[in-house]
């Protein structure tokens, strides 16, 4: 009787005389039991899922491992060059820690040697990060569903390499792909952080690096980033045009050439879109 109790069953109240009664007749407490059940399917769950979201962390780890070590030079650039320009190796540091971004760094640190005014100086950063006001726009329809700390998590981490990364239909969609996302954006965040230090304690014991033409691995990861994007015909009209007009603007000495060339590259891939449908 008790190993019956025990297992969710409780004795049907009877009335002496009853014709029900002493035959031993029980009812099932679904309650009891269905609790039971969901605490086992609850502990036999996380007991599975916590190894599989560790395998999603370092499944995007390694899927970013390529482009972690491709922007090398650009992280050592930038630590020899924040030492060059009269800032310690904890302050050099922190602009890799705060605010991750390879370009801004540059821009910043250029800027803020030269003493330039504080809303120049934010403008400036503003206009060679406005790319990440697309990504938001591309991104937000996946990512409104999650919570807030998954939104500002992966929008600090958000990078050209992880936004690359988040071209299929699927990405974020689930936890399993949120913690990929956050292998993949969290191990490239440690990466630039370790090259930063490497070019700080290099600034101080080798000459100037600027000297070895180590920038162009910005170049180089970003012809990475895009070509095997280029699966259309409209996007691979949007690539030329962008190339094109921003080799013009450069030749010119046009200064937000960039900014325009990329706009004219939307605009004919757009168009050229239009025109095919």
């Amino acid at each position: 009787m008790n190993q019956i109790q025990s297992c969710g069953l409780s004795t049907i109240p009877t009335r002496s005389g009853s014709r029900y009664a002493g035959f031993g007749l029980y009812e099932w407490d679904y309650r009891k039991y269905y609790s039971k059940v969901t605490n086992l399917a609850d502990a036999y769950r996380n007991s599975h899922q916590a190894p599989r979201l560790g395998a999603a962390i370092i499944k995007g780890a390694t899927d970013m491992l390529p482009l972690s070590l491709a922007v090398l030079p650009f992280g050592v650039l930038f630590g020899s060059l924040a030492i060059q320009k009269g800032f310690t190796w904890l302050e050099g540091q922190l602009f890799s820690v705060i605010i991750f971004s390879g370009a801004v760094q540059l821009v910043t640190v250029e800027l803020v040697a030269e003493d330039t005014p504080f809303i120049a100086l934010l403008f400036m950063a503003l206009v060679v990060s406005s790319r990440h006001f697309l990504y938001g726009l591309r991104l937000r329809d996946r990512l409104s569903k999650q919570s807030v700390r998954w939104r500002i998590g992966l929008g600090f981490l958000m990078t050209d390499e992880l936004f690359a990364f988040s071209s299929h239909r699927k990405s974020y969609a689930s936890k399993y792909r949120l913690y990929y996302a956050l292998g993949a954006g969290g191990s490239f965040y440690a990466a630039w952080n370790i090259w930063t230090a490497v070019g700080i304690f290099a600034g101080v014991a080798l000459p100037d690096l600027s000297n070895l033409g180590l920038d162009f691995a910005v170049a180089a990861v970003f012809i990475a980033l895009v070509i095997p994007e280029v699966k259309t015909v409209p996007t691979l009209v949007c690539v030329l045009a962008s190339a094109t007009s921003s080799l013009l603007f450069l030749f010119y000495g046009f200064e937000l050439g960039l900014i325009a060339s990329a706009g004219i590259g939307m605009l004919c891939g757009y168009g050229m879109q239009r025109a095919r449908s």
